[in-house]
């Protein structure tokens, strides 16, 4: 593989302490990345980036300076260069369409849409020609739910699809790359409460192709792929891996 000169690439991982992040920061780092790991879980951050060799940091993507503290102490540690990003942050929400609050529509929207914006945008700051980012989204967000999350997290989601979009146009002139990655039904600790229905969980695999609950590595596979050179005519792009799901 390629990489900008003889330095390893370097990559920030939000959501890093688990689940699809954890996957994604430890294929990067055997890839041979330098990783920051970043979660609102500080010891679980510490927890993977040990076990990465990597760099924990303690953030709420929801919050600016929170976020803009995560990119400056990451790239105080990686000497001022970052070469990729991923966004696998964000939360869920069941709450039945007529009984959701406006705060529960807004906790959502502020963590998976508002975080993954100034993720993007802090990031791009510090990025030359050559950067790669890819956000995480959801099927949800195509379907306008009906699997586990429902309407905010849907809509979250829709809007994460379109934000990566924007980005990418707004990002293309300064050689950054944007995609996105829209995962399917996945184990991790996100769908424990859904999946503890037996009936839910086989309701939900069996939409797919392949009958089944996706595992975060599979997720990570696709995210790496689209921060690596050998993606390097792709952009704008969302990446669906579902098991098929979508073609029901």
């Amino acid at each position: 593989m390629e990489w900008f000169g003889e330095n390893p690439p370097t990559a920030v991982v939000t959501g890093g302490a688990s689940g699809i992040g954890r996957a994604v920061c430890e294929l990067l780092s055997k890839e041979g990345y330098r990783v920051a790991v970043a979660d609102r879980d500080k010891a679980g951050a510490e927890e993977v980036a040990h076990h990465i060799d990597g760099h924990a940091f303690e953030v709420d993507v929801a919050d600016e300076a929170s976020v803009v503290a995560l990119f400056e102490g990451a790239l105080a540690v990686f000497g001022g260069t970052l070469d990729a990003l991923a966004t696998p942050a964000g939360i869920a929400d069941t709450t039945p369409f007529m009984d959701l609050t406006v705060d529960t529509f807004r906790r959502v929207n502020d963590v998976n849409v508002i975080g993954t914006f100034l993720c993007i945008r802090e990031a791009a700051k510090h990025m030359r020609s050559g950067g790669r980012i890819c956000t995480v989204a959801s099927v949800a967000g195509k379907r306008g739910g009906g699997l586990s999350g429902t309407a905010a997290y849907a809509a979250s989601k829709g809007a994460v699809l379109a934000l990566s979009r924007s980005a990418a146009r707004a990002l293309a002139p300064q050689g950054i790359a944007v995609n996105c990655v829209a995962p399917g039904a996945t184990i991790t600790p996100m769908l424990d409460k859904a999946f503890n229905d037996p009936e839910h969980k086989k309701r939900v695999e069996a939409m797919s192709l392949l009958g089944r609950s996706g595992e975060p590595r599979e997720i990570a596979e696709a995210i790496a792929w689209l921060l690596s050179p050998r993606s390097s005519f792709v952009a704008g792009e969302t990446l669906t891996v579902d098991g098929g799901l979508m073609l029901d």
